[in-house]
C-alpha cells in the first residue's frame, strides 16, 4: 500500500477476509444482530422513561441553572443576556476535559463534552459522565440549596440522551475512592448544566459498546452478561460515531504525528514539500489499476503515484522534494492491507554516487519516526493497546539492510521454495519478516536488489547483474510499506523499458522529455500513511487507521 507506483498483486476476497478476522459465521451474525436488537428495546424503554419525566420550571427557582441552550444563543449573538446559557458562560473561559487535575480542587469551572454515560440514582440524586476527544470526568447532580441545585435538574439529567453536547460548570473535588471508568480522577459537583445540542435518543451503535476491546468482551461472556460487540462494517457504516472511541481518538492524533515527523526530518534534512497533479493523461506506470475518466473530452485517469511529476520537480532542479497527498489504486484487492484511496509519502532526491543514499534516508527517518512517536504519543499509544493490545515494535538504531538474494537463501534455508527472480507473496513476506526477528531481533527491515522483472520500467538495472535492479522494499513485522530505488534519467532507455511494460510512450512524452535537457541521477520512495500506523501499532486492518475508508466495496459514508 506504499505510495511507490509498484502494482501489487491482488488476492482473493476469501483469503482477505481470514487475513483481516473480520468474516463471521451465520450463527455469530445472528448473535450479533439478536444483542443490536437488544440494544435497541433497552435504548427505547430509556427514551421512553426519559419522556414521561416531566419537569415544571415555573415553580422551579433554580430553574435558569439547567436547560437546552436557544438557537437564538447559538447563532453567535453579541447580546450577553440572549438566554439563561449565555448569561451563565459570560466571562468564563472553558477548561478542556483533559485539563482536569487534582491541583484545580476547590475551583470553578466551565466544560463541555459528551454525555459518555448516566447514572440516575434517585429524585436527589443523579450522575453524568461527559466525555471530550477520549478524555472522560464524572459529574455529580445532587441536590442542594448551596449550589442552588434542586430536583428538577436531576430529572433534567435523565432527559439528556447519549453523545448530546452539554456544558458544565462546577466546582472540582477529589472523590472519596480512586474512580475507575474516567480518565480524569477528579469529579465536577454540578452547579449549572446546559445542553448545547441533543444526539438522538436511539443510535445505530453505542460509542461505549465500540470502544470495548476482545479482552472486556470475553470476561462478560464468561460472567454471563455478554456485552455487544461492534463489527467492522456497522462501525464503518457508522463513521462519525465510531471515530468517538477514545482508541480511535488516539490512532488518528498518532497518524497526525507520523505525518509531522517525516516533514520535520526532511525539512531538516534540505527537502522542498511539493504538489503535484492527481489528474493524468496515461497511467503513472501502466497496468489496469487505474481510475479512469472523461477530462474535456480526453481520456484520463487518476494518478496512481506523484512518480513521473516528483521525478520532474527533480529534473527542475528543486534536488531534494518529499509530497503528502492521496494516491488512487483501482485494484480488486479485498485485504486487510490495500485500499482504493491512501494517502501518499512520497520523497524524491538527487543521487551522487549510489542508490545506498536512499536508503540511508529511509533509515534516519524512519528510526526518528518510531522514536519519536514513542517518546512524543505515550498516552495515545497507550489508548490504542487497551482497545487493541499490542507489542511495541522492535527497531534497530542502525536499520538492517539484506540483499532480495539473502532473504530467498534465508527462506529456502527454512523450506520456503520462491522464485529467485520472482517477487515475494504475502505469506513469504511474513515469514522472511519471522527469520530476520528470529535472528537480528528487529520488526523493521531493507530488503534491496530485487529482480528486474518485478519492479517498474523507470527502475535502474542493477551494473554488476542485468537480471536485479537498484531498488528496494521496507518492511514492518513481516509486511511491506516502502518501494524505493534509483530511477532511469537517460530518456532512450525510459522509452525502451516503457514500451516493454506497455506504456504507450505518447502519454508520457512530457515525461521522458523532461530527461532530454539534462537529469541528474535520482532516486526516492514511496510509502503509505495508513500501513504505517496499522503496523506500527501491530492493527489486523488497514480500514482501522483510513478515517473514511475507500475499498473496492465501499464509497461511503
Amino acid at each position: 500500500m506504499s505510495s511507490e507506483p509498484e502494482i501489487l498483486p491482488s488476492e482473493s476476497s476469501t483469503v482477505a477476509s481470514e487475513e483481516s478476522g473480520e468474516k463471521i459465521s451465520k450463527k455469530a451474525a445472528k448473535k450479533e444482530a439478536a444483542k443490536l436488537e437488544k440494544l435497541r428495546r433497552r435504548q427505547e424503554q430509556e427514551e421512553a422513561a426519559r419522556k414521561t419525566a416531566s419537569i415544571s420550571l415555573e415553580d422551579d427557582e433554580y430553574s435558569s441553572n439547567y436547560g437546552d441552550v436557544t438557537l437564538n444563543e447559538l447563532q453567535s449573538t453579541p447580546d450577553p443576556k440572549a438566554g439563561k446559557w449565555r448569561e451563565a458562560v459570560e466571562g468564563k473561559e472553558w477548561t478542556d476535559v483533559s485539563d482536569l487535575v487534582e491541583e484545580m480542587v476547590g475551583s470553578e469551572v466551565l466544560i463541555r463534552g459528551r454525555v459518555h454515560t448516566d447514572r440516575p440514582v434517585s429524585s436527589k440524586l443523579g450522575f453524568v459522565v461527559l466525555r471530550e476527544s477520549g478524555s472522560t470526568v464524572q459529574c455529580v447532580v445532587s441536590q442542594s440549596e448551596t449550589n442552588k441545585v434542586g430536583t428538577n435538574m436531576v430529572k433534567y439529567l435523565r432527559q439528556l440522551s447519549r453523545e448530546s453536547f452539554v456544558d458544565v460548570i462546577g466546582l472540582v473535588v477529589l472523590p472519596k475512592e480512586p474512580l475507575k471508568g474516567t480518565t480524569q480522577q477528579v469529579e465536577i459537583q454540578v452547579r449549572k448544566i446546559y445542553c448545547v445540542n441533543k444526539a438522538l435518543a436511539i443510535l445505530p451503535l453505542s460509542v461505549e459498546d465500540a470502544a470495548r476491546s476482545e479482552l472486556d468482551i470475553e470476561k462478560s461472556l464468561q460472567a454471563g452478561t455478554p456485552a455487544a460487540r461492534v463489527n467492522q462494517d456497522t462501525r464503518l457504516n457508522n463513521r462519525v460515531l465510531d471515530i468517538r472511541t477514545p482508541a480511535n481518538q488516539a490512532i488518528f492524533r498518532i497518524q497526525c504525528q507520523v505525518e509531522n515527523f517525516f516533514r520535520e526530518k526532511l525539512l531538516s534534512k534540505g527537502f522542498v514539500g511539493i504538489h503535484t497533479p492527481k489528474l493524468m493523461a496515461g497511467s503513472s506506470e501502466g497496468g489496469s489499476a487505474v481510475f479512469r475518466l472523461e477530462y474535456k473530452g480526453q481520456p484520463a485517469c487518476l494518478a496512481q503515484s506523484p512518480q513521473l511529476h516528483k521525478q520532474m520537480a527533480i529534473c527542475g532542479d528543486l534536488r531534494r522534494v518529499f509530497e503528502i497527498g492521496p494516491v488512487f489504486r483501482a485494484e480488486d484487492s479485498f485485504t486487510h492491507r490495500h485500499l482504493c484511496e491512501f494517502v501518499g509519502l512520497d520523497v524524491e532526491m538527487e543521487i551522487r554516487k549510489h542508490y545506498s543514499e536512499v536508503m540511508d534516508l529511509v533509515d534516519k527517518l524512519f528510526v526518528f519516526i518510531f522514536t519519536s512517536l514513542n517518546e512524543k504519543c505515550k498516552k495515545e499509544l497507550e489508548a490504542v493497546g487497551k482497545q487493541y493490545p499490542f507489542e511495541p515494535l522492535k527497531f534497530l538504531p542502525v536499520t538492517l539492510r539484506l540483499t532480495f538474494a539473502e532473504g530467498v537463501q534465508m527462506l529456502k534455508e527454512a523450506g520456503v521454495e520462491v522464485d529467485p527472480l520472482g517477487d515475494l507473496n504475502t505469506e513469504s513476506e511474513r515469514k522472511l519478516g519471522q527469520l530476520v526477528l528470529e535472528k537480528y531481533n528487529t520488526e523493521f527491515y531493507i530488503l534491496h536488489r530485487y529482480p528486474k522483472a518485478v519492479r517498474p520500467f523507470y527502475t535502474m538495472t542493477c551494473a554488476d547483474d542485468t537480471l536485479y535492479s537498484n531498488s528496494f522494499d521496507v518492511f514492518i513485522r513481516g509486511e511491506e510499506i516502502i518501494s524505493g530505488a534509483q530511477r532511469v534519467h537517460i530518456p532512450e532507455v525510459l522509452e525502451q523499458r516503457s514500451g516493454e511494460c506497455g506504456i504507450d510512450v505518447k502519454t508520457i512524452s512530457t515525461y521522458i522529455d523532461s530527461f532530454r535537457y539534462g537529469a541528474p541521477p535520482h532516486g526516492g520512495f514511496g510509502v503509505g500513511l495508513e500501513r504505517v500506523v496499522m503496523l506500527f501499532c501491530a492493527l489486523n486492518n488497514i480500514r482501522k487507521t483510513s478515517l473514511f475508508p475507500r475499498d473496492p466495496q465501499r464509497l461511503a459514508p
